[in-house]
C-alpha cells in the first residue's frame, strides 16, 4: 500500500466515505502524521522485540563516496584525507544504543563493511589483525569509510525516519526511488493498523471536529461564530 492510499483511506474512514472537493483536512498533513507515527511504533517495536523487518528497511542503492580533508574547519586543512558520502544520509529511527543502519557494504549488497563508533577510529591502526580492513562510522549525518582508498561507491540500507528522503539518492536515475503514489510505504500491515487507530482517535478526530469555510472567504463561518457565542439574557 502506498502512502497516498494510506492517506486517502484514513480520510475516507473519518468522513464515512463521503469526502468532497471542499475537504479542509489536508492530505499532506495526514501523510506527515503517518510518517511520525511510523517512527514511533518502529522504535517501540524494536525496543520490545529487537527485530528489524525487511518490510521497514529501505535501500539507498549506490551511494557515492569522495575523499575529503578530515578537518572540520573550513579554513584549516590537516592534509589527512578521509572518505565520506557525497550527501548526507537520511535520519534514521532512534534505536537503543545503536544506529538504525542495517547494512553498509559493496555495491553487490552482500559484502559487509562493519560499523564502529567514530571515537575508535584512531586506534584501528594499532590493531594487529584488522588494521587494513575497511570500517564505517557516522559523524553527524555523513557516513565515513576508513581504509577506503580507491573505493568510489558503497551500498547502504537502513530504517529511516522519513521514507520520502530516500528520493534524494541516485537510484532515482533508474526510476527506483521512493514515490508516495507509486511505491509501497515501508511498513507492515499490522503496524499500519496501529497507526490508523492512533490517528483516528487522536489528531484526525480533532481535525474532523473543526469547522469548514463553507462561504469560501478564508474565514470561519459567521454562523459558526454566532452558534458558539453566549446567548444574551432576556430583559
Amino acid at each position: 500500500m502506498t502512502l497516498d492510499e494510506i492517506a486517502y483511506n484514513l480520510l475516507n474512514l473519518v468522513r464515512g466515505g463521503r469526502s468532497s472537493h471542499d475537504e479542509h483536512i489536508s492530505l499532506d498533513q495526514i501523510k506527515f502524521n503517518v510518517i511520525h507515527y511510523r517512527a514511533v511504533y518502529i522504535r517501540r517495536d524494536y525496543a520490545k522485540n529487537g527485530f528489524v523487518s525487511r518490510h521497514i528497511e529501505q535501500d539507498l542503492g549506490c551511494v557515492p563516496i569522495i575523499p575529503v580533508d578530515a578537518s572540520k574547519c573550513c579554513k584549516i586543512e590537516t592534509n589527512c584525507p578521509v572518505y565520506r558520502t557525497v550527501i548526507e544520509l537520511p535520519k534514521t529511527i532512534r534505536y537503543n544504543f545503536e544506529e538504525a543502519i542495517s547494512h553498509v557494504g559493496d555495491v553487490s549488497g552482500i559484502g559487509t563493511i562493519p560499523i564502529v563508533n567514530s571515537n575508535t577510529i584512531q586506534w584501528l591502526a594499532h590493531d594487529k589483525y584488522t588494521k587494513n580492513k575497511m570500517k564505517a562510522y557516522m559523524i553527524a549525518n555523513y557516513l565515513y569509510i576508513y581504509n577506503a582508498e580507491g573505493l568510489e561507491t558503497i551500498n547502504v540500507r537502513g530504517v529511516f525516519e522519513n521514507p520520502q528522503e530516500v528520493s534524494n539518492f541516485d537510484m532515482c536515475e533508474e526510476g527506483g526511488c521512493y514515490n508516495d503514489s507509486a511505491h509501497p510505504f515501508p511498513i507492515p500491515m499490522d503496524m499500519l493498523s496501529l497507526i490508523n487507530q492512533g490517528l483516528i482517535n487522536g489528531e484526525l478526530a480533532l481535525l474532523a471536529g473543526s469547522f469548514s469555510d463553507t462561504e469560501n472567504d478564508r474565514m470561519q463561518d459567521n454562523k459558526t461564530i454566532r452558534a458558539g457565542a453566549p446567548k444574551k439574557s432576556a430583559k
